[in-house]
């Protein structure tokens, strides 16, 4: 009897981690349509409920991360951790995998780590140009590790490497797709399209600089539709409650992004490793906030790749309130 393949795929809390780990899923079970694929994520974070949604099951941990400030609380997501790494070893030995996959967030630590004490080959998947900490941990016993940048020996053993570039959605762009895009989000006039993403947990900077400019985005002859995230999805509304926005559709999160970039004619978005992948692979111009609060300011220099090659404008998060709708504006 030919071998079922058994892949475990771990981490997640954003959808930086998310959607990789879902595209990375997607191909085996294209490649191997008969591999058994098994997710284990953190309860209560967005993976619990964006895996299911996309067809795979997944289990929950109660991990959670380290507090960055001394208090008694970091004492019990230390017992969180050991507990998952218990409940991890309990999933390896049940679902007994080939090979378990870590693409970075708090689930990957307790059960990369089960799974090298158990003999599972481990797998790592860093989507950005400064490796998280998760991944740095894990690194020394993993047997290969995945990256999409070059000079990533700064935090990997460089014999374990291989420039794999990020694993996106498949994402067709064609006039069809645009047409039904338009008819998905309301759409009917032949105004051009500004999309506004700040990441599956939203920006805070870019939702700001819309509000402030909101009087002038409501006359402009244009359309947009606006992922806010689902932290800022409800204050938004409240705020803007008495204002008719005929142009302007606001979503706390936008499941059919294929459609969302068929439509756009502008994108508006920080500069995550994933969103600039999917950016380039579908061509759209952008304009650019790169997140002030990242490790060795990474992207910054995720944008400026854009820049030089002239697919972007990037807009300091400093400056946003002020220039980057206006800005934006210009470029439609």
């Amino acid at each position: 009897m030919k071998h079922k393949l058994k892949i475990l795929i771990s981490g997640g809390g954003t959808g930086g981690h998310i959607f990789p780990a879902l595209s990375i899923a997607d191909e085996i079970q294209r490649r191997y349509s008969d591999a058994d694929i098994l997710f284990v994520g953190a309860d209560n974070r967005m993976e619990m409920e964006r895996i299911p949604a996309a067809g795979y099951k997944i289990i929950g941990l109660p991990v959670r991360g380290l507090i960055r400030k001394l208090t008694f609380e970091n004492v019990r997501v230390i017992l969180d951790f050991f507990k998952s790494k218990r409940k991890a070893r309990k999933i390896i030995k049940d679902f007994k995998p080939d090979i378990a996959i870590g693409v970075g967030g708090y689930a990957s630590a307790p059960v990369l780590s089960a799974a090298n004490k158990m003999g599972v080959p481990a797998l790592l998947q860093e989507q950005n140009s400064y490796a998280g900490v998760t991944n740095k941990l894990l690194a020394k016993k993993a047997k290969t590790i995945c990256v999409a940048y070059g000079g990533m020996e700064r935090f990997f053993p460089a014999g374990k490497l291989i420039n794999t570039g990020n694993p996106v959605r498949q994402i067709d762009v064609s006039p069809s797709l645009r047409k039904e895009g338009r008819k998905h989000f309301g759409i009917e006039s032949d105004n051009p399209v500004l999309f506004i993403m700040g990441g599956s947990l939203g920006a805070r900077t870019i939702n700001q600089a819309l509000l402030a400019h909101i009087d002038k985005l409501i006359t402009e002859p244009i359309e947009i539709v606006w992922q806010t995230g689902k932290y800022y999805f409800e204050d938004i509304k409240k705020q803007l409650a008495n204002y008719a926005l005929e142009n302007i559709r606001i979503l706390d999160f936008v499941t059919r992004m294929d459609l969302a970039y068929n439509v756009a004619d502008l994108v508006i978005s920080r500069a995550g490793a994933l969103s600039l992948s999917e950016l380039c692979l579908v061509g759209k111009p952008s304009v650019l906030v790169p997140s002030p609060n990242v490790a060795e300011d990474h992207q910054t220099k995720n944008a400026m790749a854009l820049v030089k090659a002239n697919a972007a404008l990037m807009v300091k998060d400093i400056e946003a309130k002020e220039i980057l709708i206006s800005e934006s504006l210009r470029l439609l």
